[in-house]
């Protein structure tokens, strides 16, 4: 059995006016086409990022399997001058190497205490900023991060939701990204905001089996493409080719519902913190009950939150 697979709707030359009434409203991803993006989709090649940037110390994941994963942390963080993480990240078999000659790199953007700032390309990549036109499709008080990343060829991402609108613009390289909707998300295998399932090209369905039920989008996302990723729409990117991306993040709920201490966009908005904690505290009083009790009123539970909360409108 496999999934079924829904290539993801490209469209050329949206408007601004055009995406907000027509694409927007329907919460599904498209690739945008033939946007402007600036200069940098042209001028960013391996020569010229290592020279704008310099010799600037970024933090990068170096791992020695293509697939990465959070949640057994199969990577390892370092600490690399920019243009020397730009040449080495480039090459396929390494001559100076942390772990193996053929590692992986991946660089994530992040503030200048990772703690308290979010990642924005104008105040950690200035040079590189210039060059780039981000479609301003929100309005600027929206405006939550540009994150700047530089993939190895082959490197893969873990599958796991934002919790904010976003946009994924491929400047340079091929990415093929992976998407699965949000009510797909009791066949995902969930920890926190991450799938389990690691490998969604060959799951293992001894221990997945509800995973070929999830319906599968899937794009390739050439050089000047831009990707819009709706908030809770879960995502797994594999770079194709070295590559270097921005995405951009924006608040589509009001600004008091994001959790202050976010610096990732990627902490769930505090009313569904303080839902699920009451929801914990709610099984751990069921438990005072023996076993067949708690059985029902479990099943009960999950009919009221079916009854009162579960939309019925989804195409």
């Amino acid at each position: 059995r496999e999934q079924a697979v829904v290539p993801v709707e490209r469209l050329a030359a949206v408007t601004r006016e055009r995406f907000l009434r027509d694409v927007y409203p329907r919460r599904k991803p498209v690739v945008l086409k033939g946007m402007e993006l600036g200069s940098c989709t042209t001028k960013w090649t391996i020569d010229y990022l290592s020279q704008a940037e310099g010799s600037k110390e970024v933090k990068i994941h170096v791992s020695t399997v293509p697939q990465m994963d959070f949640l057994s942390k199969n990577f390892v963080y370092r600490t690399l001058p920019f243009d020397v993480f730009v040449r080495r990240a480039a090459e396929v078999k390494h001559k100076e190497y942390f772990l193996s000659e053929d590692e992986k790199y991946y660089l994530r953007s992040v503030g200048e205490d990772v703690r308290k700032d979010i990642a924005d390309i104008r105040k950690q990549f200035p040079t590189l900023a210039e060059d780039v036109q981000i479609p301003e499709y929100f309005e600027k008080e929206q405006f939550f991060s540009s994150v700047f990343r530089i993939s190895s060829a082959g490197l893969q991402l873990w599958t796991h939701y934002d919790v904010m609108d976003n946009f994924l613009i491929q400047v340079t390289g091929k990415k093929r990204v992976v998407l699965y909707s949000p009510r797909d998300a009791p066949y995902l295998y969930l920890s926190g905001t991450k799938s389990e399932v690691l490998d969604v090209d060959n799951p293992d369905l001894e221990k997945y089996p509800l995973f070929v039920k999830a319906k599968r989008y899937q794009c390739v996302l050439e050089a000047g493409d831009v990707l819009f990723i709706p908030a809770l729409w879960f995502h797994n990117v594999i770079s194709e080719e070295f590559g270097v991306a921005l995405n951009v993040f924006w608040k589509h709920l009001p600004a008091e519902s994001y959790d202050k201490s976010d610096t990732y966009g990627n902490k769930d908005p505090t009313a569904a913190s303080r839902a699920i904690q009451i929801l914990d505290r709610a099984l751990k009083t069921l438990e005072e009950l023996p076993e067949e009790y708690r059985d029902f009123y479990a099943r009960r539970m999950v009919l009221r939150i079916q009854e009162k909360a579960y939309r019925n409108d989804y195409g």
